[in-house]
């Protein structure tokens, strides 16, 4: 703990000396929660051996807000929370609410920041003990899908609400995120993998009989937008939620979650940030074996956050968090960070001890006089503290600020593109003042760059591979003004300032 401990001292010195600003540092002192708030209705199973059908169930959030903010297009971030996909306290696990400690603090300082935030539930069921583990998979993945299509909905009721209702969370509709923590960053990694439906068509998705485990017309579509029933005995398993309106994500992160297949990863993903500790025992790091907790049963095959986001790297889909680099608040988290990830721009490996690899959710922590599963929470997290929590908060929190800014193109972000109308295509020059390298963001892909010194001379000139994010290596150019001009796949010309250091 010294490491994280002492970052914690590093960040607090840098935070006091940075610019304030909206969604990077604390803007508001407090934040107003409305509680219990109806973003859907769909179909639970969770009570199907009692009933023998699913039931319509609404589908509740808490909404945190900035108190006393008069900004009225503000971006929303959706979080999902632990459990195993089971109900509080039968999960056995220490948390499981959209109410646990770790939720309810990392909810309010990204409010505090200027963002709304949704704490959503999620409809829960799955049979994590059952007698095969062909029946562990098949109900895993239909719980998994069905997460997928919730938090689709509550993208969507968003949108709805911003579309028709005018707009009562005073939400920017074109910027959302995806937080997702244990259980729920298996919805995240899955919202932000799953394209099509012909996504889950795979082997380790498919009975031994050849059927696959999700059906769309049974189990409604990916989003939540249609209706699904079992022509076995006409229950309906999915009712359609706010059709009409997008269901796409900017950013996702994750903590401690996994994917379901390295498939779904692709280059049409939007960006994904991921937390997870290395040796976590029961959601690979790598590619491995989903471990019912406690049971020790083998479920399902899955990659880790290591191998995600080496997939996202390979396809570029992270570059833009290598702008986020070098930003101060938030620099000791990237350094942190960057000594572990092999490079990787958006891992972030939080190594845990010798004698503590188990402690797979450290940010977590709660009343152990009052929580029925604390024994539990224990024995894998015994130096349990609201003190330790918070600190694994603050290099989570830290280290995703300016990566999610970045990612939704926001005007305080350290790699914002603005809009210039003199200029036929915008674009970004981070850092400016530049050092060793500077990096060219732009709002068309790039097909050349070149670089001119204050008396005209070419000091750069290089095509690209029509690239949104440049980087240039500046190290051995004299200190002064230079001109940098892009030329886009559009044939459009660009020229911007930058000063090197």
């Amino acid at each position: 703990m010294k490491k994280i401990y002492s970052l914690i001292a590093i960040a607090m010195l840098s935070v006091t000396s940075a610019i304030a600003q909206r969604y990077m540092t604390e803007q508001f002192t407090s934040v107003n929660v409305q509680t219990d708030v109806t973003y859907g209705v769909n179909a639970t199973v969770l009570y199907y051996s009692q009933l023998g059908q699913a039931v319509p169930e609404g589908l509740k959030m808490d909404v945190y807000s900035p108190a006393g903010d008069t900004e009225t297009n503000r971006p929303v971030i959706l979080y999902f929370h632990t459990g195993n996909f089971l109900p509080f306290p039968q999960n056995q696990g220490a948390g499981g609410t959209r109410t646990d400690s770790t939720i309810v603090e990392i909810c309010t300082r990204l409010a505090k920041l200027g963002y709304v935030v949704a704490s959503c539930d999620y409809r829960l069921g799955w049979n994590p003990i059952a007698a095969t583990q062909e029946e562990r998979v098949n109900t895993l993945i239909n719980a998994a899908y069905r997460g997928v299509q919730d938090c689709r909905t509550a993208v969507r009721f968003f949108r709805k609400t911003a579309a028709e209702d005018g707009n009562p969370f005073g939400i920017d509709p074109t910027r959302v995120a995806v937080w997702g923590q244990g259980t729920g960053g298996y919805i995240s990694f899955a919202v932000t993998g799953i394209d099509a439906y012909t996504d889950l068509l795979l082997p380790k998705f498919t009975t031994s009989a050849g059927i696959p485990m999700v059906l769309d017309f049974v189990n409604g579509d990916i989003n939540g937008t249609s209706v699904g029933v079992n022509p076995l005995n006409g229950d309906t398993l999915c009712y359609a939620n706010h059709v009409g309106y997008s269901s796409d994500v900017s950013v996702a992160l994750n903590m401690g979650g996994a994917c379901g297949d390295i498939s779904w990863i692709d280059s049409n993903d939007n960006p994904m940030i991921s937390f997870q500790v290395p040796s976590d025992p029961f959601a690979p790091y790598y590619y491995g074996m989903v471990i019912v907790p406690g049971l020790n049963l083998p479920v399902v095959e899955v990659s880790g956050s290591y191998d995600v986001q080496m997939a996202m790297s390979q396809y570029g889909n992270n570059g833009i968090f290598e702008l986020a680099e070098g930003y101060l608040p938030g620099q000791p988290y990237t350094d942190a960070a960057n000594t572990t990830n092999n490079g990787f721009h958006g891992l972030f490996p939080l190594e845990r001890p010798t004698g503590m690899e188990a402690d797979t959710a450290p940010w977590e922590w709660w009343d152990t006089a009052t929580n029925p599963n604390s024994a539990n929470g224990l024995a894998i997290n015994p130096d349990m503290s609201a003190a330790k929590g918070m600190a694994y908060c603050d290099s989570i929190v830290g280290y995703s600020v300016p990566r999610i800014a970045c990612a939704m193109n926001l005007n305080t972000s350290p790699c914002y593109i603005g809009i210039d109308e003199n200029e036929e295509v915008s674009f970004n020059v981070f850092p400016n003042p530049a050092n060793e390298s500077f990096a060219i963001r732009a709002s068309e892909r790039v097909s050349a760059v070149r670089v001119f010194d204050a008396m005209g001379r070419v000091v750069y000139n290089s095509n690209t591979t029509n690239q949104e994010v440049v980087f240039v290596d500046s190290s051995n150019w004299s200190a002064g003004m230079y001109t940098v001009e892009i030329h886009t796949s559009n044939n459009a010309v660009a020229r911007k300032k930058m000063l090197k250091n």
